[in-house]
Order: C-alpha cells, then structure tokens, then sequence
C-alpha cells in the first residue's frame, strides 16, 4: 500500500516494482539522458561533482560553484544556491541567462562542468534516481502524446513510475481534482487551451507524489486569470508541503508567492535572498513622491515609517514648501531586475 497521496512529512514510498500491467504494455521510462558529454570539461578545469559534507536537513536544494560550460559560452558560473525547504523560491533571469540550464542540471537531465549540486540531500549527478524519486520536473514545453487523453496521459506517466495499476484510478482522481481539470479527463491532451495544459503538466509532475517541484516557467502564455489559478494552487501545494522552485518573467506574480528569490544573468548569480531583505540592502526599498505647490514633483527615498515622516517633516516645517501631495511608492521586483541587470545576451 503506497502512502496517503500528498504527504506532509516529505516521506516517499519506495514499493518494489510491480509485474508488468496485463493488456497493452506501456514502454518503460526512458534511459537518463547525459547531455554533459556533449561538452566536456576543458583540461586542466577543476571538476568537483560530488559534495564531501553532510546534507543539510533545512535545505531541499544545495549548490555551490555550479558552472556549465558549452564550448567557450559559460551557461553557468561558478552558482551557488540555497533553497530551504517547503519555501517558493523563485529563479529570475533575462533570456539566456541560465535558469533553464540549472534547472536541467538539478533535475538530472545536466552534467555541469564543475561544481557540485544536492537535490533532496542526494547528488544528481551520483545518485539521478534518488533525485527523480523524491523531485518533479515541469519544463518550459510541454511533451504529449498523439491522440491520449488526459487519463491516459496520467495513467502512462503513473506507469513510468512503476506505480500499480490498481492504484491509478484514485490517483488519476486526486490530481485532476486538485488541478481543477475532472471533467476533461476523457478530453484529447492536444484539445486543451494553454491554460489547461499547463495545469496538466503540472499534474504530470505530481504523479509520484515528489517532495520538491522543479518549474521552469510555468505561467508562459498564460491569460491573466490562468495565471492567478496556476499561482494560487502553488500556494496550496506549499501548504501540503512541497517545496517549490519556480523561474518566470512574470515579477509581480513572484512577488506576491515567493519566500525568496535568485537573480541570475550571464551565468552568473547576482543577488540571493528574501525580495524585501535584497530590495533594501541594494536601496531599492521605499520612496515617497510629493507634489508641491509651484507644480514640480519630486521623489526621495526613505528607509521606513520614522524616516518617511521626518522627510515631510522637513518639507513643511524646515523648507517652507507648499506640499499637495505626498505619495508613498513601493519598488518591486522589477525595480530590483532593473537596477541589477544590464541586459546582457550570450
């Protein structure tokens, strides 16, 4: 008997497989791909894959000088990550700047070039099916199957996990319900919107029930409301439990799930951490907009409340200017990518 679907624990059945599935055979999963073979190690590098410390118990992801070259492009430098578990921890990043590269690397997909990485306290590199035991990987484009429906298309995914048959129908079940998709589970995979397909990845990604999801931009293409659906049911898997590791360019959404973030840009990791505890460390915090009575509008940049009111204060009182308007504004994410990001493409 597996597990209660969705633990809370972070525990993970680990059932024998079964005898093969009476009727028609489905394919068993396919072979690990090693697409760090296609870039070897130039001579001379230091190549260090495994960690000799102890895993961390507060930590679902730990990676320290991850670098992933190809040819002469470094699509990874020299990255170190901490994400603790059952935290959203959002991965940022213009295009090409080598969020989807570790991503495939801590999903087991990836050789890096150096370094060295620990998915669920175990190696991607050493120990690829421990990882994929205990992690879903959701990719940024989602791979069907001609003509399956969305039952099928779960129930051949349960298979590659060597899950029962007996078990699929429940399990088939809860993740339609939880992805809000039940009455499309006689619908053809290729007849879904966007939307829809998105959400059915994701399910794909929850079907052996793993401890830590792996998104790579989950809400591209997305509608506005699709996009406040696939963020609210995040949040409700982190209430069960998972841990989640999310890359988007959709900074408002991060903003408003993530406990922390990572900027990424040219391979390189810029800035790591709560959003708010980065924004203030880099003074991208708070500032207020005031409108005086000549018409000219300024902004200042304040630190908090005492200071905020200090600053009215001085205009007022001290300056002698006529103040129409006093306006707090908030920076943002976006603020943040802005001011720490050059734009950069390899």
């Amino acid at each position: 008997m597996r597990e209660p679907m969705f633990p809370t624990n972070g525990s993970q059945p680990s059932p024998p497989p079964p005898p093969p599935p009476t009727g028609s055979p489905l394919p068993p999963p396919p072979a690990p791909i090693d697409l760090g073979a296609l870039a070897p190690p130039s001579a001379g590098a230091v190549v260090e894959l495994l960690d000799p410390s102890e895993p961390r118990d507060d930590l679902v992801v730990e990676a320290h000088g991850l670098t992933k070259h190809y040819g002469n492009l470094k699509a990874l430098d020299e990255v170190d990550l901490e994400i603790p578990k059952g935290s959203i921890f959002g991965i940022i990043g213009p295009n090409g700047a080598g969020k989807s590269t570790a991503f495939l690397i801590l999903a087991t997909l990836l050789t890096p070039t150096s370094g060295w990485a620990r998915v669920c306290g175990f190696s991607p590199v050493a120990e690829p099916e421990e990882v994929r035991r205990r992690m879903g990987y959701m990719p940024d484009v989602m791979g069907v199957y001609e003509n399956l429906t969305v039952k099928e298309y779960l129930e051949f995914h349960a298979a590659t996990y060597h899950i029962d048959r007996s078990e699929w129908p429940s399990l088939v079940d809860g993740l339609l319900e939880l992805v809000d998709l039940d009455v499309k589970r006689e619908t053809i995979v290729d007849d879904l919107s966007r939307g829809m397909k998105q959400r059915l990845s994701l399910a794909r990604a929850l079907v052996h029930d793993p401890e830590l999801l792996i998104l790579d931009e989950p809400a591209s293409g997305l509608d506005p409301r699709a996009r406040i659906e696939l963020r609210e049911l995040l949040l409700q898997l982190q209430s069960m439990g998972k841990s989640i590791v999310i890359s988007s360019h959709i900074l408002a959404e991060l903003q408003q799930m993530c406990d922390a973030i990572a900027v990424i840009e040219a391979g390189q990791l810029l800035a790591s951490g709560p959003p708010g505890r980065i924004l203030a460390q880099l003074g991208v915090g708070r500032s207020v907009r005031v409108r005086f009575g000549d018409g000219i509008v300024e902004e200042f940049p304040v630190a908090g409340d005492d200071e905020q009111q200090a600053l009215l204060r001085k205009l007022i009182v001290d300056d002698d200017r006529a103040v129409l308007e006093f306006t707090t504004v908030d920076k943002n994410l976006e603020d943040l990518f802005l001011q720490i990001t050059q734009g950069i493409v390899q």
